[in-house]
C-alpha cells in the first residue's frame, strides 16, 4: 500500500476504530467489562447507601448526598482501574510479541496508541455509567423526591468529570507503557502515578500549609497548585460547583474570588487527556520496536 494511503484520513480513522473494536472485544473475551461494571456498581451502590444513611429528614436532596459520596469513591478508584487497563498496552503487546506482527499491517503506531486509547476508554465509561447509573436510581428511587424532582444535572456532571477522570488515567497509562521497556517496571511506575496524583500530592500540600511556611503560599496560589492535579480538579468540579454538594464538603464558605469556573475545570481535564495522549503517540512513532 502507499504511504500516502497508509496516512490518510479516512484509513487512520479506519485503523483507530478497528483497533478500538478489538480492544472492546479482548474486554468482553477477558471478563474485563463485566468485573469492572459489577465492582464499580457494588462499590458505588454501598457507598451512596452509606452516605445518604445521615439525611434523614433534612431539605438536602439524597442525590445530592450521593454525588458527594460517588466523587469520594471515583477520586481513589476510576484512576486505578485506569491505569490497570492501560499501563500494558504497548509494552505488553511488545513482550507478547503481538506488536510486531500488529505492525506488519498497514497501520501507523500512532493509530495503534489511538485505537487502544478509545476501546479502554468505552470500556471505562460503559462501567462508570452502568455501576454509577444504579447505585444513583436506586438512591432516588427510595427518595421522597420525586425522581422527575431530582437535580439530575448534578448526576450528568459527575458522569462526564468522572469518564475525563478515567481518560486521563488511561493516556498517563499509556504513556508510561510507551516509555518503559517491560512489563513490571510499568506496573511499579503505574502504582508510583496512582500514588502522586491521588494520595501524595494532597499529603504534600497538606504539610506545606500546615507548616511554617505556610504564610508565604497565597490563597490563589494554593487555588492554582490543587489545579495542577487531575483528581484535586475532578474534586473541586464536583464538590463546589453546586451549593448543596458545597455545603455537604464543607466548600461552601469558599469566596466567589476563591472559586474556580466550571468550564476551567472541565478544560483542564480534558488537557489532561490531551497532553499525555499526544506525547505518547510521539513518543511512539520513534520508538524502535
Amino acid at each position: 500500500m502507499p504511504i500516502r494511503a497508509l496516512y490518510s484520513r479516512d484509513v487512520i480513522m479506519r485503523n483507530i476504530l478497528i483497533l478500538a473494536h478489538k480492544e472492546i472485544r479482548d474486554g468482553y473475551r477477558n471478563k474485563w467489562i463485566a468485573v469492572m461494571t459489577v465492582v464499580m456498581a457494588a462499590f458505588a451502590l454501598i457507598l451512596a447507601l452509606l452516605g445518604s444513611a445521615p439525611v434523614g429528614t433534612t431539605n438536602i436532596s439524597p442525590l445530592a448526598v450521593t454525588v458527594v459520596s460517588l466523587s469520594s469513591l471515583g477520586i481513589f478508584f476510576i484512576p486505578l482501574i485506569a491505569l490497570l487497563l492501560s499501563y500494558d498496552s504497548i509494552v505488553g503487546e511488545e513482550e507478547r510479541g503481538t506488536l510486531t506482527l500488529l505492525l506488519a499491517y498497514p497501520i501507523s503506531k500512532p493509530a495503534i496508541a489511538l485505537g487502544k486509547f478509545l476501546g479502554q476508554f468505552c470500556i471505562l465509561s460503559f462501567a462508570i455509567i452502568v455501576g454509577y447509573g444504579i447505585a444513583t436510581l436506586a438512591i432516588a428511587a427510595t427518595g421522597d423526591i420525586p425522581l422527575a424532582d431530582q437535580e439530575w444535572n448534578i448526576f450528568v456532571k459527575l458522569l462526564i468529570s468522572s469518564i475525563l477522570l478515567g481518560g486521563v488515567f488511561l493516556s498517563l497509562g499509556l504513556l508510561l507503557s510507551v516509555l518503559t521497556r517491560d512489563r513490571g517496571t510499568a506496573a511499579a511506575g503505574a502504582i508510583g502515578v496512582w500514588l502522586v496524583f491521588v494520595v501524595l500530592f494532597d499529603m504534600a500540600l497538606l504539610g506545606i500549609l500546615a507548616s511554617n511556611v505556610a504564610g508565604i503560599v497565597s490563597e490563589d496560589a494554593v487555588k492554582w497548585i490543587m489545579m495542577a492535579s487531575p483528581s484535586d480538579a475532578y474534586r473541586m468540579f464536583n464538590l463546589s460547583t453546586n451549593s448543596e454538594t458545597a455545603l455537604l464538603s464543607g466548600m461552601s464558605g469558599l469566596r466567589a474570588d476563591q472559586a474556580v469556573p466550571a468550564f476551567a475545570l472541565i478544560l483542564l481535564l480534558i488537557v489532561w487527556v490531551i497532553v499525555p495522549l499526544t506525547a505518547t503517540c510521539a513518543l511512539f512513532r520513534r520508538r524502535s520496536s
